[in-house]
């Protein structure tokens, strides 16, 4: 018996009769040889990480539009935040930590520069749409691997395309991950809203305070227990009434008071326009994109579909640098 044997009966011994076994995944659009040593989920988790566009997520915006200092999160530690929140979740209710690893990881791969704006903006300008859970699939699928695709499980893909409030994932972990994304972003970026000072604590309306916590540490306490003692035996992911109403207000508040902000969101426009040029310029030379996106256009994918590819996969320094290498002149250039 293989070590990844090993570990996929002891998932059949120790797992929730509702959780997703590895050994029934749907598969991968490609059969490939299982590995000797990971279950499928835990490949999945291994690929996502190792990938260019999971390392990108690092120097790409979450909130705040380059922030002055070291602390504020970025995507990338954004999806960490979410990942350790659902796995917490996941192992209390004995559900299989490696499938929600790998959705939270993957889930935020689409995201494109300067946050949201980056994503209104490309909406906006690609034919088809641009929603960024849904090129988080299209790059795991097409993109990655120089055009190759990283071949994930079904339910990983599935977990990443319903990750967003309005998704129906069709596994209990991607449901862990679909709240756990919202807890983690809400409370972290009150966090950094106060780091910021565009609010503070007491700010937060008293009555959500006496409900979900004093404090974020607080906050992440009741959020993560309430899904746990609510979900605990059942076949569903869920929180309590209470709480979520609750996490419905405070993230009302959220958009009211941060997320439409001036100090944190005051350059959006700046970037939504640089993002536009790159767009406009692409179009016209997209002979001057990688060579990866090329070879697509090359293969008859729309233009403006790839043009928003590579622009999406840029991050917030490299478009910058981007429009500064073809609109600025030289001298003007501060190196």
């Amino acid at each position: 018996m293989t070590i990844r044997e090993q570990l996929e009966l002891r998932e059949r011994e120790y797992l929730s009769p509702f959780a997703s076994l590895s050994e029934n995944s749907r598969g991968r659009d490609a059969e490939e040889p299982p590995c000797d040593i990971r279950p499928v989920y835990q490949r999945d988790r291994d690929r996502i990480l190792h990938s260019k566009s999971f390392r990108r997520l690092k120097d790409k915006t979450q909130v705040f539009l380059s922030p002055k200092g070291d602390h504020y999160r970025t995507r990338l530690t954004h999806v960490l935040e979410v990942s350790q929140n659902a796995r917490t979740i996941a192992k209390a209710l004995r559900l299989n930590e490696d499938l929600v690893e790998a959705i939270a990881l993957g889930h935020d791969l689409g995201h494109t520069p300067f946050g949201h704006a980056g994503e209104r903006t490309l909406d906006r300008l690609c034919e088809g749409g641009f929603k960024h859970n849904v090129q988080s699939v299209r790059i795991v699928e097409k993109l990655e691997k120089d055009g190759e695709g990283l071949n994930l499980t079904w339910e990983v893909r599935d977990g990443i395309l319903n990750h967003k409030t309005s998704g129906n994932p069709a596994t209990l972990e991607g449901g862990i991950v679909r709240l756990s994304d919202k807890i983690a972003y809400v409370n972290h970026d009150i966090d950094d809203a106060i780091r910021a000072h565009v609010m503070r604590e007491e700010d937060i309306p008293i009555e959500l305070r006496r409900v979900l916590g004093f404090t974020t540490r607080e906050r992440l306490n009741t959020l993560i227990h309430d899904i746990i003692t609510t979900s605990q035996n059942r076949n569903v992911i869920r929180m309590s009434d209470e709480v979520e109403a609750a996490l419905k207000r405070l993230r009302a508040f959220m958009f009211e008071h941060v997320y439409t902000n001036p100090v944190a969101k005051g350059e959006e426009k700046r970037a939504e326009e640089l993002l536009e040029r790159l767009f406009e310029y692409y179009m016209e030379h997209p002979e001057e994109i990688s060579q990866t996106n090329y070879r697509m256009l090359e293969l008859g994918e729309p233009k403006d579909r790839i043009i928003c590819d590579y622009i999406a996969g840029m991050t917030d320094q490299y478009a910058v640098a981007k429009f500064n290498a073809i609109f600025v002149p030289k001298q003007w250039q501060v190196y």
